[in-house]
């Protein structure tokens, strides 16, 4: 069983920077990887970010490209991303997770095993 702690987020204006933070519980951590998604109100969970086990591999979706990096530290079991230029439709909870499997459909929620409770992000205009 692994435990996701998102934290880092709030209220910014356009144009600045967060970095969420997750932090997982867990030995199998380092092996995993991990996603980040968001959700806005009245809208369904999308894909952000994902980064493979030794953080070699990364991969964004086209809304977030250039703008956000995913990271990690596994000797710190933490998952990071740092999101420059925000924009107001930035606007949504931010969720990582863990995938074990390494899922062929790492864009899907459905791919992920373990999932934390989300930090809001807010982005004014």
């Amino acid at each position: 069983q692994v435990q996701l702690v998102e934290s880092g987020g709030g209220l910014v204006q356009a144009g600045g920077s967060l970095n969420l933070s997750c932090v997982a519980s867990g030995r199998s951590f380092s092996s995993y990887a991990m996603g980040w998604f968001r959700q806005a109100p009245g809208k369904e969970r999308e894909f952000v970010a994902r980064i493979n086990w030794s953080a070699d591999s990364t991969a964004y979706s086209d809304s977030v490209k250039g703008r956000f990096t995913v990271s990690r530290d596994n000797a710190k079991n933490t998952v990071y991303l740092q999101m420059n230029s925000l924009k107001p439709e930035d606007t949504a909870v931010y969720y990582c997770a863990a995938d074990r499997f390494y899922s062929r459909i790492y864009y899907s929620p459905n791919a992920y095993d373990y999932w934390g409770q989300g930090t809001q992000v807010t982005v004014s205009s």
